[in-house]
C-alpha cells in the first residue's frame, strides 16, 4: 500500500466530510488496508463502488466519519501516537482480524450489488462490444454476423459459471461475518448488508447516487 494514497485520504480525512478513494489498480489488499488506517483516525468504511482508475471500471471506497464515542477515543490516540501519519510517517500497525473482516465486508458488498438477473444481463450488454470487435475483425458480411453470434453465445454460456463462482464468496463471506456477530440488515435501496455488532448501516441510502468519484 503505497504512503501517497494513505496520505491523501488522511488529508482529505480533515475535512470530516464522506470521503471517496479511487486508486489505480484498487486491489482487495490495498481497499482493506486503506479502510482498515481509516478506521485508526475516526472513519469507517461505508460502501464500495464502481467508476474507480483511468478506465472507470475500478472500485470506489467510500469511507464515513464514525461519530461513536470508541472511533473518537481511538482516533485521538493514534493521532498523538502517530502525529506524522498525514505527512508520509509512521502508521498503526496491521490488525491481520480486522483486516480480514474488512476484506469479508467489501466482497459480500460488491458480490451482492446486482442480482442474478441483474448480473445475466449486464453481461449480455456487455458481450456485444466483444463480439462485434471479434466478428467483424475476422470477416465481413454474412461471415462477421455469424462468428458475432457464436462469440456473444460463447460468452453467455461462461455466465452461469460466474453466478455460481459469486455465490460462492457471497455465501462465504456472509457466514464469516455472522461468525463475527455481524447482523445482517437490509438498506433503504433493498440491498443486503452486515454492519458491526452493535452497530448500523453508516450513511443513507445510496452514497454513490449522483455522484462521481474523485
Amino acid at each position: 500500500m503505497g504512503n501517497k494514497h494513505v496520505r491523501t485520504m488522511l488529508r482529505r480525512m480533515a475535512s470530516g466530510e464522506h470521503v471517496e478513494i479511487a486508486p489505480a489498480m484498487a486491489t482487495m489488499k490495498k481497499l482493506t488496508r486503506l479502510a482498515f488506517i481509516a478506521q485508526q483516525f475516526g472513519y469507517e468504511y461505508a460502501d464500495i463502488g464502481q467508476g474507480g482508475g483511468p478506465q472507470g471500471d475500478g472500485y470506489v471506497l467510500l469511507i464515513v466519519p464514525d461519530p461513536s464515542p470508541q472511533a473518537r477515543a481511538r482516533a485521538e490516540r493514534n493521532r498523538t501516537t502517530y502525529p506524522d501519519a498525514g505527512d508520509g510517517g509512521a502508521l498503526p500497525p496491521l490488525d491481520p482480524g480486522a483486516i480480514e473482516l474488512l476484506k469479508a465486508r467489501i466482497t459480500f458488498d460488491i458480490t451482492a450489488k446486482h442480482t442474478d438477473r441483474q448480473r445475466v444481463l449486464l453481461a449480455g450488454v456487455g458481450a456485444v462490444p466483444l463480439a462485434l470487435l471479434v466478428g467483424f475483425g475476422l470477416g465481413s458480411g454474412i461471415t462477421a454476423v455469424a462468428v458475432t453470434a457464436a462469440v456473444w453465445a460463447a460468452v453467455m454460456a461462461l455466465v452461469p459459471v460466474g453466478l455460481a463462482v459469486n455465490r460462492h464468496y457471497r455465501a462465504k463471506y456472509a457466514a464469516l461475518l455472522r461468525a463475527a456477530g455481524f447482523t445482517p440488515v437490509t438498506d433503504p435501496t433493498g440491498r443486503l448488508r452486515y454492519v458491526p455488532p452493535g452497530g448500523q448501516l453508516p450513511g443513507h441510502g445510496n452514497p454513490f447516487a449522483g455522484g462521481s468519484p474523485s
